[in-house]
């Protein structure tokens, strides 16, 4: 179970170097220029900074909790091959000193540095949505003006132009309670109309690499990032009390809506090693702070059929910034990873010094937001199996939730199974939001394997789900409808795989059937 961590490991360190925790400034480029914060809390958030501090009210305050985008921002950092990558996220959740070594871009700022005309003058995203008369009250005005501006600017790097539906799918983090997305879709089609507006993106790679030169930043509020997995290994066992932060997805909600008082803080943002994601013959390997963004466009390259929940997860603000691995350590029995994950077999890779040893993720799980976790160990990775020529499993994912886009999931399901024929010989049905922890239904499991995958089959397994699950009632939906609908996406699910007569994919697509 146990291995120490060698010079071949995958974090390519051999031994650990000595951890020095000077402290400095938060440095980050910001306004065309780079900006020093000191004597902020490490949990204040970029939105009050910018409001409070900074007088850049453009931004605003909705939700406070990541899921409304009026405080979208866009950050800006150098991939690994030096480009320039822009992201919107959510101000509101999102740590002050997390901006370290980054670019940060506001409502204020995108017209005077894009050069548009004359002071004053707006920008093109701005200037489309006040001629398609796509602001009413204007308060969530300025987040689709960032969540648009994110997108315009990655289309013109690329060279192409968006569809309707790809803007609509940029746009499934920001919501417009009055005015209605239509207008709002059509200044996005009408921005790349006009003539281009250009960020001067040399000018922000030179100020990048610049700051990428600062050591390590540790502050004295107790912010500490990191920049190598083994440091950051060290960190951990030195700093047991402190809290490991990773997209803030989660975390942040602790400070916005929970006013809890946080320990140390020790982020992974900043860590390339656990940002990795390693494709082998057998398996996928998603280090625990690579974006939730990149993590499931990986999986969806094996399994295509995880489209639409990859799109449905959260949005792309929380997508850009948050982790697979902090979703899947969070342990929260509605996370829309671990049913997936669990499904198609994955193992959770833990480390605690120079210690790593693997486990299933299905085992991982305790109880309610309880994990297997040690003192001092992490999440360092998840490995998921990739699919095998000749093996012939089939994999689906669901997700029920009262909103289409950008919402909670009542019941998600990761199912997996393999056919010999028209006999059972592999099956795993994982259920999130029917217990206090996400796991496998493994009475239904038990009465399909080694039988035919008809319907008397699928009737026996819908019956057992009533055995494997004792669901809650609350907010978003009741323990009855939650057992009704775990049985209606088994149905869905055979449908869509029985051996004889499946439905094809376009028969069960709600874009084919608004087509």
């Amino acid at each position: 179970m146990f291995a120490k961590v060698a010079a071949k490991d995958r974090t390519g360190h051999a031994s650990h170097p000595a951890i020095t925790m000077n402290t400095r400034p938060i440095r980050f480029y910001h306004r065309g220029a780079v900006t020093e914060v000191t004597g902020v809390a490490a949990t204040r958030s970029v939105l009050d900074w910018l409001r409070e501090d900074q007088h850049c009210t453009g931004t605003k305050e909705g939700c406070g909790e990541g899921d409304c985008g009026a405080c979208t921002v866009v950050l800006g950092e150098l991939d690994a091959q030096g480009a320039l990558q822009l992201k919107p996220v959510n101000a509101c959740i999102q740590f002050v000193p997390t901006l370290d070594g980054r670019a940060l871009f506001t409502v204020e700022d995108i017209a005077a540095i894009s050069g548009v005309g004359a002071p004053g003058d707006l920008h093109p995203v701005q200037q489309c949505l006040v001629d398609c008369h796509g602001s009413q009250c204007g308060f969530c005005t300025p987040g689709f003006v960032m969540s648009l501006w994110a997108s315009y600017e990655r289309h013109q790097v690329a060279g192409t132009t968006p569809t309707r539906q790809q803007l609509a799918d940029d746009l499934s983090g920001n919501l417009c309670r009055c005015t209605g997305y239509r207008p709002i879709l059509d200044a996005g089609q009408q921005m790349f109309v006009r003539p281009a507006a250009r960020l001067p993106r040399q000018a922000v790679v030179d100020a990048l690499q610049g700051l990428a030169s600062d050591p390590p930043l540790h502050t004295p509020e107790g912010f500490h990032a990191p920049r190598t997995r083994a440091e950051f290994a060290q960190l951990r066992l030195a700093l047991p009390q402190a809290q490991v932060l990773a997209g803030s997805t989660d975390i942040g909600l602790w400070v916005s809506k929970q006013f809890r008082p946080l320990p140390e803080l020790i982020y992974i943002g900043r860590v390339a090693e656990l940002q990795r994601i390693d494709v082998y013959d057998d398996s996928l390997y998603i280090g625990a702070a690579a974006p939730l963004e990149a993590a499931w466009q990986a999986l969806v390259r094996d399994w295509p059929a995880l489209h639409d929940v990859w799109l449905r997860f959260a949005s792309p603000p929380i997508r850009g910034s948050g982790t697979m691995g902090g979703n899947v350590a969070n342990g929260s029995p509605i996370g829309d990873s671990a049913p997936v994950l669990i499904a198609l077999g994955a193992q959770v890779e833990l480390q605690q010094g120079d210690w790593l040893r693997r486990m299933p993720l299905q085992d991982f799980y305790i109880d309610y937001m309880k994990n297997a976790l040690m003192p001092g160990e992490f999440v360092s990775g998840i490995a998921v199996p990739r699919p095998q020529a000749g093996q012939g499993g089939q994999l689906r994912a669901y997700k029920i939730s009262k909103r289409f886009d950008c919402d909670i999931s009542a019941v998600c399901a990761g199912l997996w199974i393999r056919l010999d024929g028209e006999i059972v010989r592999g099956v795993h049905l994982a259920f999130g939001g029917m217990a206090g922890i996400v796991r496998r239904a493994w009475g239904a499991e038990n009465v399909l394997l080694g039988q035919p995958w008809n319907e008397a089959a699928l009737q026996a397994a819908q019956a057992a789900l009533a055995q494997d699950f004792t669901p809650l009632s609350d907010m978003r939906a009741s323990a009855g409808y939650r057992l009704q609908v775990a049985q209606n996406l088994l149905r869905r699910f055979w449908l869509e795989t029985r051996p004889a007569d499946a439905l094809p994919a376009a028969a069960v697509s709600v874009w084919e059937a608004t087509a």
